[in-house]
């Protein structure tokens, strides 16, 4: 699972690279961005542009009855994400980039386990796969946007540290997931690959 990560690089490169509009937009570095805090994410636009927007992480359906199930919806398992009554929807038609500069697993060493810090090489910012929803709370009329971060199999780095990793995406593949029109599920589902360890450095 990914439950911890860092975002601190400087919001002017991240708009750059990610293609978003910064005015307006508050941000502060983090180095501990946990579940149930809001997340700076890439979504698409009805006019078929990207915005970014700060989602609150633990999904909420649109259909759930309150919003304490985002709790247990911090992550999407890649491999049944499209069938999965809570993110199906979402997976067809609302995705999104979740920003990140490195995640947090936990590596069992002997009766211990010790923390590693996982990222790109050079530690440059990235993209997790996200889903996100918009719920309506039916008693005050509030609206809550919400996210969960997909996860795959892991990579050769990975794979002594734990057996999950969120999936990150390349510039092309980041390209393909925020695409409206596709909406074909093996499309999608293919974009959902561990990342190249060669790629990526843990400390």
């Amino acid at each position: 699972m990914c439950g911890r990560f860092t975002l601190i690089a400087d919001l002017g490169e991240l708009a750059e690279r990610f293609q978003f509009p910064v005015p307006g937009l508050e941000f502060r570095p983090r180095y501990n961005v946990s579940p149930s805090q809001d997340v700076l994410a890439v979504v698409g636009t009805s006019a078929g542009n990207c915005e970014a927007a700060a989602l609150h992480w633990g999904l909420v359906p649109f259909w759930a009855k309150d919003s304490k199930i985002g709790y247990s919806m911090i992550n999407a398992v890649g491999e049944t994400v499209a069938d999965k009554p809570a993110f199906r929807t979402a997976f067809r038609k609302r995705r999104g980039l979740v920003l990140a500069g490195g995640f947090y697993e936990w590596r069992k060493e002997a009766d211990s386990k010790v923390p590693m810090r996982i990222g790109l090489r050079g530690w440059q910012p990235f993209a997790f796969a996200g889903l996100w929803e918009s719920w309506t709370d039916k008693e005050t009329g509030d609206v809550l946007r919400s996210c969960t971060i997909i996860t795959c199999s892991p990579n050769e780095l990975m794979s002594p540290i734990h057996n999950r990793m969120p999936v990150i995406l390349p510039e092309a593949a980041a390209s393909a997931w925020l695409n409206p029109a596709i909406e074909d599920p093996a499309v999608l589902t293919r974009l959902l690959a561990p990342f190249p360890s060669d790629r990526m450095e843990a400390a």
